[in-house]
């Protein structure tokens, strides 16, 4: 991302940090394209890890169970990613191909889980386009051969990230509608955050012999009060992943398979992992819409 800017940019005034990592791969900047330097000595920002939660543990274990030995991964950021990596120490031969890697990747790195020997495309190497962590993690990076670094235009191309083969993305949402729209950055009108690349990787590992784009969510918010599984977004709520795109959807409940299916099939799946006190209003959500028939009707369909 910032390597790309200053290819491209007339002027490039550059901090060099003493306290910086040296990362290998695609992430060089010639001397001579700098217009200016300014030489500092000061810690970087870190963004520690938090313990998992049992929600967050729950969820991990219902992605996890989809990853199949030597896959390449893509993680997003927060608990319920770092939460999947901790899930994944039975696993062999994984391979890491993402946007940004946190410090999850380093016990299973020091246990040979991740190894990168099936991945191929940039096989024995993590390739990612940033880390956000703590110092440990920065440390840890530091001249590691294992660590490729590229730009952001390379790691997020849908086409490079398909020629992984078992590619497997997870990312988050903030709400799902029963027919399978994704809300990844904004709670209404009022922005959350950046979509980052979540649809350059759910369409990457859908183009990936073997791939599975993953969306991960929690199915309750404010303290269990909404349901994440939504009849509708909300008002003014930006549609990051189509429904088009999406395949699993995964909460703590389970997981829903939708790429392919129908309206009535993407509700019942969809509503089949929302937490069970939300079930029944959205089901009579979805018989108004007309995407499910009335129960009655059900029943006596299967008397007759």
């Amino acid at each position: 991302m910032g390597l790309t800017a200053a290819r491209c940019t007339r002027h490039v005034i550059a901090e060099v940090n003493q306290q910086m990592p040296r990362t290998l791969g695609d992430s060089f900047l010639h001397v001579s394209k700098v217009s200016a330097m300014v030489e500092t000595s000061r810690p970087l920002f870190e963004l520690k890890p938090e313990p998992f939660t049992d929600l967050q543990r729950r969820i991990a274990k219902n992605v996890a169970s989809l990853i199949p030995d030597g896959a390449t991964l893509q993680m997003g950021i927060g608990g319920i990613p770092d939460a999947v990596l901790a899930c994944l120490s039975d696993k062999r031969d994984l391979g890491i191909h993402t946007e940004m890697c946190s410090d999850g990747v380093i016990p299973l790195i020091e246990a040979g889980v991740i190894n990168g020997d099936k991945k191929t495309l940039h096989r024995g190497k993590v390739v990612t386009g940033f880390v956000l962590g703590s110092k440990p993690l920065f440390d840890f990076i530091h001249d590691n051969p294992i660590f490729e670094f590229h730009p952001i235009l390379y790691t997020n191309d849908p086409f490079i990230i398909a020629r992984n083969e078992k590619m497997v993305a997870i990312n988050s949402a903030l709400q799902v509608d029963l027919t399978g729209q994704v809300c990844s950055d904004s709670l209404g009108t009022k922005p959350y955050s950046g979509f980052g690349g979540q649809v350059d990787f759910i369409r990457g590992a859908a183009r990936s012999k073997g791939g599975k784009p993953i969306i991960a969510l929690p199915s309750t918010a404010k303290n269990g009060t909404v349901s994440r599984i939504a009849t509708v977004l909300g008002p003014g709520a930006g549609v990051v992943t189509s429904r088009a795109d999406v395949h699993y959807v995964i909460t703590e409940h389970g997981c829903a398979y939708l790429h392919g299916k129908n309206l009535r099939q993407r509700a019942e799946a969809l509503i089949a992992i929302a937490d069970p006190k939300f079930r029944d209003e959205l089901y009579d959500f979805a018989v108004r819409a007309r995407y499910l028939e009335p129960r009655t009707e059900l029943i006596a369909e299967g008397q007759s």
